[in-house]
């Protein structure tokens, strides 16, 4: 997932959660924020980590940039030296905290860079014969420019021989996040979208998402888009395109 590898012991199983809400406690573990946003001039960020279980956990975070590629707007990320963590990897104690400062290398940005750190607890030194679960955390890390940013996003559905496909291209310059996406034909029955994937758009990119139905949805009759998002609500009505 997301173009990396991680290798743990036979007695471990790695689980990956894709975070994008405020804090997160996952297998004792719990780690605040969850989505990062570097103001502009600001070049610095702190998560807390803190150990609710009942042994000492070791973890190790690295610094991805992040980019959407294709229709899917799939996530890619690629090693970077440009954000970085202090302490990279750190023992915590049951019941203790350790908090771990996101530094920025870049200054002067001109647009909005987007970044994810990858959170993973690593195995114990002296694995027993028990099955572990180890986790890995994807967070999102937005650091903003000195000039103002803005999404502009552009909702379409196309049909595609017997899909229908809701589509959005980001041509601003600043992600949008979305949540609680809801389509309604125009008897206001709502339709199932097939939601897999992190929120975000980010800027120049394409997400699409499918539109669970029995047919394509007829090219003369509009439908409803409505959302929440991180820069106020979406309510707008889309007419089914005939493809891509």
């Amino acid at each position: 997932m997301y173009g990396i590898r991680s290798t743990c012991r036979a007695a471990a199983i790695l689980i990956f959660i894709c975070l994008a809400a405020t804090g997160a406690l996952a297998q004792g573990i719990g780690v605040t924020p969850t989505n990062v946003l570097l103001g502009p001039g600001q070049d610095a960020a702190a998560l807390s980590i803190t150990n609710r279980s009942d042994r000492k956990i070791s973890f190790q975070i690295r610094g991805y940039s992040w980019r959407q590629t294709g229709a899917e707007g799939e996530d890619v990320l690629d090693p970077t030296a440009d954000l970085v963590s202090s302490p990279p990897i750190a023992t915590i104690q049951p019941g203790a905290s350790q908090v771990v400062r996101l530094v920025l290398r870049q200054s002067g940005r001109t647009a909005e860079k987007t970044f994810r750190i990858i959170f993973d607890q690593l195995p114990s030194a002296n694995p027993s014969e028990e099955v572990h679960v180890l986790i890995r955390l994807s967070i999102p890390v937005f650091a903003q420019p000195e000039a103002k940013v803005a999404p502009r996003v552009h909702w379409r559905i196309t049909n595609e021989g017997a899909r229908s496909w809701l589509s959005a291209f980001n041509e601003g310059n600043r992600h949008l996040t979305v949540h609680d996406m809801k389509i309604q034909d125009e008897a206001g029955r709502v339709l199932q979208l097939d939601i897999r994937s992190p929120p975000h758009i980010l800027a120049g990119a394409s997400r699409r998402w499918r539109i669970v139905t029995n047919a394509p949805l007829a090219r003369d009759k509009a439908v409803r888009l409505t959302a929440g998002a991180d820069l106020g609500s979406i309510d707008e009505r889309i007419v089914p395109d005939a493809g891509p």
